[in-house]
């Protein structure tokens, strides 16, 4: 098992770097945004809350590391910052229209970097590339659920 996480931990930064968006370009505001500023936007929704700890901690940063770049982003307008009903210490971030606007409009992969990696493989190749992305998509939406799950079940016995 070692063998194929090391396989897998070589072989996806090569395909992220190939294919990731540089920068985010705002039509409307001509504001340019960074891929980690992006990043944290697809994090966020319009409805859902998320706490700043929370996102933080899932972004592999300090608090206040997050705190500055949703700074930027609540002085651009695209996000939203709203105290907690039950704990007025929390902060609760949404999207704001303009972030929802963002968010939709892009993608943390860019289709034109996409489409010329695959266009390097056979169609079959295609196929089964594919099939396999496919497969780690599902097994990874399954850890996500399994780590939220396991994240509420520790904080209800604290």
């Amino acid at each position: 098992m070692q063998d194929l996480v090391r396989q897998l931990m070589t072989y996806y930064p090569q395909v992220y770097f190939a294919c990731h968006t540089r920068h985010v370009r705002d039509l409307r505001s001509n504001i340019t945004l960074s891929a980690h500023q992006a990043s944290v936007l697809d994090h966020l929704d319009e409805i859902e809350p998320t706490n700043l700890r929370t996102l933080a901690a899932h972004m592999g940063v300090t608090p206040s590391t997050m705190s500055l770049t949703i700074n930027r982003l609540v002085r651009q307008r695209y996000v939203a910052r709203k105290k907690d009903d039950r704990d007025a210490r929390q902060i609760k971030l949404l999207l704001t229209p303009a972030g929802v606007r963002i968010k939709s409009q892009k993608s943390v992969l860019d289709p034109a970097r996409v489409k010329t990696v695959l266009d390097q493989l056979l169609p079959a190749e295609r196929r089964r590339a594919l099939e396999g992305l496919g497969l780690l998509a599902q097994a990874s939406h399954r850890a996500m659920k399994q780590q939220t799950l396991h994240r509420r079940q520790t904080r209800s016995r604290a």
